[in-house]
Formats: C-alpha cells, sequence, structure tokens
C-alpha cells in the first residue's frame, strides 16, 4: 500500500512525494505507509484501516511467537548456568544486599566454605556481611525497594499477597511490570484473572500474560497457550506450548503429546520439543546443585 514514484515514498492519500521540504512520517501503527501530514492520515483511515489492523496482528505475532533466547529468572551470577524451571524443587536465594539471585549450589558452596574455614558469613556474590538479625534484613529489603529494584518490588509484592494485602501487592508489581520484571507481569495475570484488589479483566489479564511469556516465563507461556486452547486456537496454543517447552516447561510437553495423538502436531514438531525440553533441563544442571539438592532435601 505504500506508493513509489522514482523509488521515493509518497503520501498514501495526496500522492504528494517527499522532498526537501515535506518529510513523510510512516503510520505508528503499521508502518507500511506514509503520510505528509495529519489531515491526509485522518483522510485516508477508512481506507487504510482494515490493513492497518492485520499488519498490527502480524507484528504483534512475529513479538509473541518468537523463541526467547533464555527464561526470565537468566543464569545464576556464579556458575553462569541458568536457573532452574521448578522453583518447588530448587531453591533460588535473593540477596538482600546486591539483589542478585543465587542457585542453590552456589549458595550452599559458600556457606560450607564459610564453615570449613570459620569465616563470617557474607554475600555469596557482593560480599557484604550477612545481616545478623531480621530487622536488619527487613531494612536491606527496605533499601532495595526504595532504589526501584524489580526484583526487590517483586518480592515486596509477594509478602503484601501473602498477608492478603491485594491492594499493596497490585501497587509493587504494577511498578516492578513497569521496570520489565516478567514475574511481576505473570503475579499481575493472577490477580486480574481472580480479581483480587482489582476487578476481573479479561483483557487486561491476557496483556500481562503476553509480556510475562514474551519475557520467557515458561509457566506464563504455558498458560498463554491454555488460554488459546479454551478459546479454540488449537494451532496458535500448540505454538505456545512448543516455546514452553523448549524453556524446559514440563506439563507443555504433555499437551504437545496430546496434541500429536490428536494430530496437531507433526511428529517431526514433537521430536523437536521432546530435544529442546531435554537441553533446556540439562542445561541448569551441575554437579554442586545435585549436591546441594540432595543436602537440602535430607535436613528438611
Amino acid at each position: 500500500e505504500v506508493l513509489e514514484v522514482d523509488g521515493a515514498s509518497c503520501c498514501a492519500s495526496c500522492g504528494i512525494t517527499s522532498n526537501d521540504d515535506i518529510e513523510l512520517k510512516k503510520c505508528d501503527a503499521c508502518k507500511l505507509v506514509r503520510y505528509c501530514n495529519v489531515k491526509c492520515q485522518k483522510e485516508h483511515r477508512p481506507n487504510h484501516e482494515r490493513a492497518c489492523e492485520k499488519r498490527v496482528a502480524e507484528l504483534r505475532d512475529e513479538i509473541l511467537f518468537r523463541q526467547p533466547e533464555s527464561r526470565h529468572l537468566g543464569d545464576c551470577p556464579l556458575c553462569c548456568l541458568p536457573h532452574p524451571v521448578d522453583r518447588t524443587k530448587a531453591v533460588v536465594t535473593v540477596t538482600g544486599c546486591c539483589g542478585k539471585m543465587i542457585c542453590e549450589g552456589c549458595d550452599y558452596a559458600n556457606k560450607k566454605r564459610e564453615v570449613a574455614e570459620s569465616l563470617q558469613q557474607r554475600c555469596p556474590f557482593c560480599r557484604h556481611p550477612a545481616p545478623k538479625t531480621v530487622k536488619e534484613a527487613d531494612k536491606n529489603s527496605s533499601r532495595r525497594v526504595e532504589s526501584n529494584d524489580p526484583l526487590s518490588l517483586n518480592a515486596a509484592g509477594v509478602d503484601r499477597y501473602a498477608e492478603g494485602d491485594y491492594s499493596s501487592a497490585f501497587k509493587y508489581w504494577t511498578k516492578a511490570a513497569e521496570l520489565g520484571d516478567a514475574e511481576a507481569h505473570y503475579h499481575l495475570f493472577i490477580l486480574h484473572h481472580y480479581g483480587k484488589g482489582v476487578q476481573k479483566d479479561r483483557k487486561k489479564e491476557l496483556y500481562h500474560l503476553e509480556k510475562a511469556a514474551i519475557a520467557g516465563h515458561p509457566i506464563g507461556r504455558y498458560n498463554l497457550g491454555c488460554a488459546e486452547f479454551n478459546d479454540g486456537s488449537i494451532e496458535r496454543a500448540m505454538k505456545h506450548y512448543m516455546i514452553a517447552a523448549n524453556l524446559g516447561h514440563n506439563c507443555a510437553i504433555q499437551m504437545l503429546k496430546e496434541g500429536f495423538q490428536s494430530g496437531y502436531v507433526s511428529k517431526e514438531d514433537f521430536a523437536s520439543a521432546l530435544r529442546g525440553h531435554q537441553a533446556a533441563v540439562d542445561a541448569t544442571k551441575s554437579p554442586q546443585r545435585e549436591l546441594a539438592g540432595k543436602i537440602l532435601s535430607t535436613s528438611c
């Protein structure tokens, strides 16, 4: 729909070509056409609206169905291995001093060394002395929240949610989400889904779920697939499950298995998902983490 005259773009409404005196601006939504002024854009809107909406949806899907390079939790800053998907089976320590996420393997190794050498307990990353009291730990956390650290803001929201203060949780998670925290987006999805502290809102619910999924949140991606499946968009749902499986999500593999048995997923795609899932899970393993997991499970 972009008009070309002798290689130069022209206004989609009046046809005037771009020159030194006239600078054409692209449609903000679809980037397909150009206009010389706002008046031409408004006059051309009825003719362009359908094509614009179609292209906007295509651009949105290009971003939505792009495989994230990594999960939203990222890597442990010490061993540089990805954090595990299943947080119920692996403990991740969030330091109050520097706000880093330390895997259980590195945290255990650091504590073991401190005990063996009779050293003062310190943060495994920044080496700041560990807080001696709960009050001191809370003070460190409050300082991180005041500095607008997304991880700390999200953690504060989790604490408020556990206390039943959904309005405060919403405020903390909203601020963290604005700073790009995927976990906060997922928590906002939960609030809007169940109507806790906010009105139930399907549009906002899906918005935050998509934001979390795009940022590499495996559970968010899986739930987005379930939402598409329930809406009857089977093909889109399977795409979401494929991405979630490649991020290491177990339930996504089960859904793809059922999709394969029902003919929604090809044999090649299912095999690819199995390989991707196994690679994602294996990438989180290390002898140090396995040892820490065994020690912690025995001591519980």
